[in-house]
């Protein structure tokens, strides 16, 4: 089997069609179709079934999967390490996002990087915890935005920390003015979110063991806002998630001050190659610019708001 048929299988894979696969890679259907024929000869066994509405992948296909997408991840990352050294700045470097760091994150990220490596493509896939850490372990992406709570047996370097807060319908009112307590929460209906989703929120519930009914059960932000201002109940949210939020709900502070943490994850087994290991080094400068940019804001990381806490008299008067 040869490196094209490989691709051709992980974009059939991707696309879930061969048309899809044939008009991604710039070929014709009946190449694509004869590529996945080919690579099932010299198997023996089907790797698709296919169908009116597409192709899916066999249990022996989904079992091959992540072998194929290791040597494709090898291939890339031996081209890009010999442009680097013959002095080439390009190549592509694909990151695994999860919604709010997609939409508060990635575009200044990759405008900084773009403008240092215009030659470099960056590939962006957004999807839910569970989405980014397989995309990871089969080498789609090169790393991956998680939650420390929801990483699986990955290695995460921890990035940022967020405060959760509360959003409730409009005509909510709290029983102390300005914020709302979990104790508050244990008789409040619910929207929530699927568990690889939601990692942070259910640790929060957890913890306070709040047993919480659901009304909603959706998949994404928006849909979750839309439900609680249409008074389906409340919901936990990270402030990051929340900026530039202009509904009709109303955001509380929860009191005492609870956070999410999320990081970076990279496989385990890949060497980075350079223009990879630019990428990390750009998303940590942004996420120290934006944890200064926390604390000058009044919005201590937890970290700062521990020595703020241990400060003596004399310090608070200066």
């Amino acid at each position: 089997m040869t490196l094209l048929e490989y691709r051709v299988f992980d974009t059939v894979t991707q696309q879930g069609s061969f048309a899809g696969a044939a008009q991604a890679l710039h070929l014709t259907p009946s190449a694509v179709s004869h590529a996945i024929g080919a690579m099932e000869e010299a198997c023996g066994f089907q790797l698709f079934v296919r169908g009116r509405g597409g192709v899916s992948l066999t249990h022996v296909g989904e079992t091959l999967y992540p072998l194929i997408r290791q040597v494709l991840s090898a291939d890339e990352s031996i081209t890009r390490a010999v442009d680097e050294i013959k002095g080439v700045q390009r190549g592509k470097v694909r990151i695994g996002a999860f919604n709010s760091v997609c939409v508060s994150w990635l575009p200044q990220i990759a405008e900084d990087y773009r403008r240092r490596y215009p030659g470099v493509d960056i590939e962006i896939h957004q999807g839910t915890y569970s989405d980014v850490i397989e995309w990871i372990k089969s080498g789609v992406v090169d790393l991956g935005f998680l939650s420390t709570q929801y990483t699986r047996e990955l290695t995460i370097h921890p990035l940022y920390r967020d405060r959760l807060m509360c959003v409730t319908p409009g005509t909510y009112q709290p029983r102390n003015p300005g914020y709302i307590t979990p104790e508050e929460l244990r008789n409040e209906t619910f929207v929530v979110q699927g568990s690889s989703v939601d990692a942070d929120i259910q640790a929060f519930l957890a913890k306070y063991q709040i047993s919480a009914h659901a009304s909603c059960l959706v998949t994404d932000d928006l849909s979750t806002f839309a439900m609680v201002e249409s008074g389906f109940g409340v919901c936990i949210m990270p402030s990051l998630v929340l900026e530039g939020y202009r509904g009709g709900a109303k955001v509380l502070p929860i009191e005492p001050m609870e956070y999410r943490e999320f990081g970076v994850a990279l496989p385990r087994t890949q060497t980075m190659a350079p223009a990879v290991a630019e990428m990390l080094e750009t998303i940590e400068r942004f996420a120290a610019e934006q944890r200064r940019g926390a604390a000058i804001g009044g919005v201590l990381p937890p970290d700062a708001e521990e020595q703020e806490r241990a400060k003596g008299p004399e310090e608070d008067l200066c």
